[in-house]
């Protein structure tokens, strides 16, 4: 991990957020998902959860992702998808193609958590050049939302856009999405500009309200539209690069002690990735980003490469209630993604719609 500095920034770094604004659907059993590989086309019963925010956009010619349940077209041979998974929604999804392997839900409305990060950065990574600086101001700062995860930016330190999207990507600091959307012109503005880039996206199930995944009353989206933001954002070199990072060293400050620390090591949150907590990481992990709040519960987009073959899949609120459970369930996703691929016929496609 490098040279890891005892360094505690004096903003608070705790990792949960505040008491849900709404629930987000009753805690329930865990759905166990019945082996669907012998279906044409296979679809589950709904879980008894009702989506969040208004129905989704009618599917194109041939796609399933509007259907509720499960969602597979296996041809011969094909393994059956792994058995208990318990996320209220997921994709697997071939990056290259754009094509939809399978899903379960890939449209209901859910609270994203950090994972909307990847549409901040889709967004915003574009516009400021990775070798800008900026001292932070207290301005900067001052619209954090309560019990925020931090990376530990301070007022009146200079950092670069590259250290900020560091902060972004490997400790989820809405410290620092809030200081680059201020560079980007102000929070309204990047809010704005994010639902745009959305829609440009043909991601039509998020509604965004504030640029970190900070929960607030109304802000959804949905494993279809965050499967569009991480394959999106691995087209670009930096972005790739950032997710695909496992630890590096952060600008310090002044410690508690009023003493300067250079810097300090932060590790990325992304437990695929770094096999943290008990997590083995997951062979050819390419990133991207996880998100965690009360409202969300835990929500993951992941991608992997093997063989020539790159594939992304999205996990929101498994509801099993073991340790690391979204970490698990993407795992498996992801070996029956590359068990599977080239053999199934697509569900559907993370491709926007041409205009008729």
């Amino acid at each position: 991990m490098g040279d890891m500095t005892a360094f505690r920034p004096p903003l608070p770094r705790p990792r949960r957020v505040r008491t849900p604004l709404r629930a987000a659907g009753a805690v329930a059993a865990a759905c166990c998902l019945t082996a669907v590989a012998a279906l044409p086309a296979a679809a589950s019963s709904g879980d008894g959860h009702g989506s969040a925010g208004p129905a989704a956009p009618a599917a194109s010619s041939g796609s399933l992702l509007s259907e509720p349940g499960v969602q597979v077209r296996p041809n011969a041979g094909v393994p059956a998808l792994p058995s208990g998974l318990s996320a209220l929604s997921w994709t697997v999804c071939d990056v290259r193609t754009g094509e939809v392997l399978a899903a379960k839900d890939a449209h209901r409305r859910l609270p994203p958590a950090s994972t909307l990060k990847t549409l901040f950065a889709d967004t915003v990574l574009p516009r400021l050049p990775r070798e800008t600086t900026h001292k932070v101001t207290d301005a900067d700062l001052a619209d954090l939302g309560e019990g925020s995860s931090l990376v530990g930016v301070q007022t009146g330190q200079t950092y670069t856009v590259a250290d900020l999207w560091r902060g972004v990507f490997l400790s989820s600091g809405n410290d620092a999405v809030h200081v680059l959307a201020h560079m980007n012109g102000s929070v309204a503005r990047t809010v704005t500009q994010m639902q745009a880039k959305a829609k440009m996206l043909g991601a039509d199930d998020t509604h965004v309200v504030t640029p970190d995944g900070y929960d607030e009353p109304g802000q959804v989206s949905s494993a279809f539209d965050l499967a569009v933001f991480g394959r999106a954002g691995l087209a670009d070199h930096d972005f790739a690069d950032y997710v695909a990072t496992a630890t590096a060293q952060f600008p310090g400050g002044y410690d508690a002690h009023g003493e300067y620390v250079k810097s300090f090591g932060i590790r990325n949150t992304n437990r695929l990735l770094t096999g943290a907590d008990g997590v083995t990481p997951y062979p050819g992990i390419i990133g991207v980003k996880n998100g965690y709040t009360t409202n969300a519960g835990n929500t993951l987009v992941a991608a992997a490469r093997r063989g020539g073959r790159t594939l992304i899949v999205t996990v929101m609120n498994p509801q099993s209630g073991l340790p690391q459970a979204v970490y698990h369930e993407a795992a498996r996703l992801l070996d029956w993604g590359f068990a599977a691929a080239g053999r199934t016929t697509s569900v559907g496609t993370l491709n926007p719609a041409r205009p008729a």
